[in-house]
């Protein structure tokens, strides 16, 4: 017990003493959790620039333009006649959409030749593209739909027989889960996860590379097998990461992020998660010869987790071999079983298959990291070298 004891202070002390990878790893987590949290603090966007250039004149033209002006998503810029260069008064005024009302429109609807208004959709920035073009394809369906059951009541036709004539059925559209379409909801669980994997694989991409030179790690282990070794370095990382995932908690919290229900089956997946990412940290800086290069390579992986682990993009969608690489980063299959358990709320036995992908990950790096360290011990022993000398 003495021995653990001592152990630990050591391995704290070496943690605490080296100050990037204490700034890192402790303020790290928090500096990002409330960085993303301010940026997308309001969830949606609202207020976005739309041209709207009305080429009528008319009453009519008027009630579409004020009828997007009354939409909160978009911000209508009004112009009466179509800029000499509208690409160039796009990129100016930062417009998200163009609406165009055509000459004629008053008179083309009375005459019910069906004109149309055409919309422009700045796809240079897909996210608000999908805002502006959903707030103006929701107020025009609106208003021509006010208008042909305004036609219907006028040729005689009663409000009911008009709405029934003009929709036949009607199709509800009701939202799950993230109901509001709250894109800091949807971040915030990628975005820890991919802060957690990195500061841990960078803390852990120092931890025996750079211990290897000192000569009180063998005095300290002496006679202590690789797993005692391994451990040891990674308990100053596990404590820590609880009080950072306690820390990124309450900031969810002030942020207005769903409450966890199930608390019990996040902190089995965290934890998982946690020694996983430690697991593979180590085994890279056992193998890699200095800090740096396990630096390196480990931001090699760590760095593109988040475009290959199928939030976003769904992994059906990208060629086989990036499936199988995304397969190996922890940060993958953890993000499927956060989702399930904070944006959509369900069972924890929905995030087995993951945990189970979890445990591989973490046995599979275990071992290796054991047999490693085992290797890279024994050649750095001077007893065992004099020996291999000896009977050569």
């Amino acid at each position: 017990m003495k021995k653990f004891i001592h152990l630990l202070k050591r391995e704290f002390k070496i943690f605490l003493a080296n100050d990037t990878l204490r700034s890192v790893f402790i303020l790290g987590p928090i500096v990002y959790g409330l960085l993303i949290g301010f940026t997308y603090k309001e969830g949606k966007v609202d207020n976005l620039p739309v041209i709207v250039i009305d080429q009528d004149h008319t009453p009519t033209s008027s009630t579409v333009v004020d009828m997007l002006g009354d939409n909160k998503t978009i911000k209508v810029l009004h112009y009466t006649q179509e800029p000499l260069r509208l690409e160039d008064e796009v990129i100016k005024t930062k417009a998200a959409a163009v609406v165009k009302i055509p000459e004629n429109f008053e008179k083309d609807i009375l005459l019910r030749k069906y004109p149309e208004i055409n919309v422009y959709v700045n796809t240079g920035n897909i996210l608000t593209a999908n805002f502006s073009s959903k707030a103006i394809q929701v107020t025009l369906g609106t208003l021509s739909a006010g208008m042909e059951m305004k036609t219907l009541q006028k040729r005689g036709a009663n409000s009911e027989q008009a709405k029934m004539q003009y929709e036949p059925f009607k199709a509800n559209y009701i939202t799950m889960f993230n109901t509001t379409s709250n894109y800091l909801i949807f971040m915030w669980p990628a975005m820890m996860g991919v802060v957690f994997q990195q500061v841990v694989l960078l803390a852990m991409a120092v931890s025996f590379a750079s211990d290897f030179r000192r000569k009180s790690f063998l005095e300290n282990y002496k006679g202590s097998p690789a797993i005692l070794m391994l451990i040891m370095k990674c308990l100053p990382i596990w404590i820590i990461s609880v009080v950072n995932v306690l820390i990124l908690s309450a900031m969810g919290w002030y942020f207005k992020i769903p409450v966890l229900e199930n608390i019990f089956g996040f902190a089995i997946l965290a934890t998982v998660f946690i020694m996983t990412c430690t697991f593979l940290g180590a085994l890279f800086s056992v193998l890699l010869p200095n800090a740096l290069k396990a630096t390196q390579f480990l931001m090699i992986i760590a760095s593109p987790a988040f475009i290959i682990g199928g939030f976003t993009w769904p992994s059906s969608a990208m060629p086989t071999a990036i499936q199988y690489l995304a397969n190996i980063i922890p940060l993958t299959p953890f993000l499927e079983a956060f989702k399930i358990i904070l944006i959509q709320k369900g069972s924890f036995e929905l995030t087995y298959p993951y945990l189970q992908h979890l445990l591989i990950l973490m046995a599979v790096y275990f071992v290796l990291c054991v047999l490693a360290l085992k290797l890279k011990v024994r050649k750095l022993s001077p007893v065992e070298k004099e020996e291999e000398e000896e009977n050569f």
